[in-house]
């Protein structure tokens, strides 16, 4: 498919997720030969009407040049009309007016013309016409499996996490403000606003939520090793988040590391690896997510300059701090004799999905009275798309919104994600 298509598509996702049923698409896209049989039986066994049409836009975007005008064609011939006038309009911008769906008139066969009485002016009386409801058109089917190319087996389409359980999983929140005077690390002002916004927005997701505060450096690895013991086996998910200073670190897969209040830290990959499938076996297969609200290190990134139409700029407060140390405090001291005790291995982190308040090596900004960028957008494009994007989409809005803000004018944060999912993650939604 094309990328203008793709990106009309995703631009009206939302609407099409919302109203579209897909039972009344998937025949025309099989007689039109878009879809195969085993695609639409995939399509078919989601549970609910919203996952099975995220599904089938999913796989839509996959099937060549000529999906996006059957899948214009179908939908006017099942009566979204609307819809289609609105992606083949393309923008948006001034949708087409609704055009009244009119009754199909289809002429019956008449076996011989009839007459007036009046022999001097004959007139032929007009065949009978009989209206059929809308939607009511008879679709060619395919042809028979005789004439068929043998289908493969599908490979071209990416599969959804299960994330129906109840509670959806356990999501731990470590926030780190108050810090001990001799840790030479100022307290994190602000970060209470973003901790009480990460509680609220993932209950509203159906996670457990357990909030840790001013944990010392041994006390998040113990919460860490906690977590890891849990049965895990009747949920689908689990959550950590982390809000705390934090700062460089030597790594060999997950970069940086989050100080404790006493001035120890705890390498990122360390904290990921609690949750390994060697090391908690029951969250085996399943998406193991960490959101860290931490600096990657002590250099301030100013930008570069683009056009007027690039962004949009938006100015943080008056009150922005950030949450790093310097290098040089960060490499020795993360050697500790219990760190084997996290990892005796360091196998393949499938499933997981690491998003860092900003890029390593670089300082995270937080605002002391709104709280970090970071979770302020996260927690925002999470309330506005989580019914209808997938977690990887999510993070790259929270992305983009970061990036257009400036501290003090000047200094900008750019966010990313270390992603080793095998699906689309889709967060339950009220």
């Amino acid at each position: 498919m094309d990328q203008r298509h793709r990106e009309i598509l995703r631009r009206h996702r939302s609407s099409l997720v919302t109203t579209l049923d897909t039972a009344d698409i998937c025949d025309g896209l099989l007689s039109k030969g878009v879809f195969t049989q085993d695609m639409i039986d995939e399509i078919q066994v989601k549970e609910t009407r919203r996952d099975r049409a995220r599904a089938l836009l999913t796989d839509l975007e996959t099937r060549g040049s000529r999906a996006f005008r059957s899948f214009l064609e179908c939908l006017r011939e099942t009566g979204y009309h609307d819809h289609a006038g609105l992606l083949e309009n393309g923008d948006g911008a001034h949708p087409p007016r609704p055009m009244p769906v009119q009754p199909s008139l289809i002429p019956l066969p008449v076996q011989r013309p009839e007459y007036t009485e009046n022999p001097d002016r004959p007139v032929l009386i007009p065949p009978t016409v009989v209206p059929l409801r809308p939607g009511t058109l008879p679709v060619p089917k395919p042809s028979s499996p005789q004439n068929q190319k043998p289908t493969r087996k599908r490979r071209d389409s990416i599969q959804t996490y299960k994330m129906d359980a109840n509670p959806c999983g356990i999501c731990l929140i470590i926030n780190n403000v108050e810090f001990d005077p001799g840790s030479c690390l100022k307290d994190r002002n602000g970060s209470n606003i973003d901790c009480d916004k990460m509680e609220r927005r993932f209950k509203a997701l159906n996670f457990k939520v357990v909030v840790k505060r001013n944990l010392k450096c041994k006390y998040i690895r113990r919460d860490m090793s906690t977590l890891a013991k849990e049965d895990h086996s009747l949920y689908d998910c689990c959550v950590v988040i982390i809000l705390s200073h934090g700062t460089e670190a030597n790594h060999n897969r997950f970069p940086g590391a989050v100080h404790g209040v006493d001035g120890g830290a705890v390498p990122v990959q360390i904290i990921a690896n609690y949750l390994n499938g060697q090391n908690c076996p029951s969250l085996q297969g399943k998406p193991k997510l960490f959101f860290i609200q931490a600096c990657g290190g002590g250099e301030k990134d100013i930008g570069f300059e683009v056009s007027q139409d690039e962004v949009q700029p938006s100015m943080g407060g008056a009150d922005d701090q950030t949450d790093a140390i310097p290098m040089s405090s960060s490499s020795d001291s993360l050697s500790t004799p219990d760190e084997l005790d996290a990892r005796a291995t360091l196998p393949t982190p499938s499933d997981m999905l690491v998003s860092y308040s900003t890029f390593p090596g670089y300082v995270s900004w937080r605002d002391t009275e709104a709280g970090s960028w970071y979770v302020e957008n996260l927690d925002r494009v999470l309330e506005q798309n989580a019914d209808t994007d997938d977690l990887v989409t999510i993070l790259m809005m929270v992305n983009d919104a970061v990036s257009q803000i400036s501290a003090k004018g000047l200094y900008k944060q750019m966010p990313g994600s270390f992603n080793f999912l095998r699906k689309l993650l889709y967060f339950q939604t009220p």
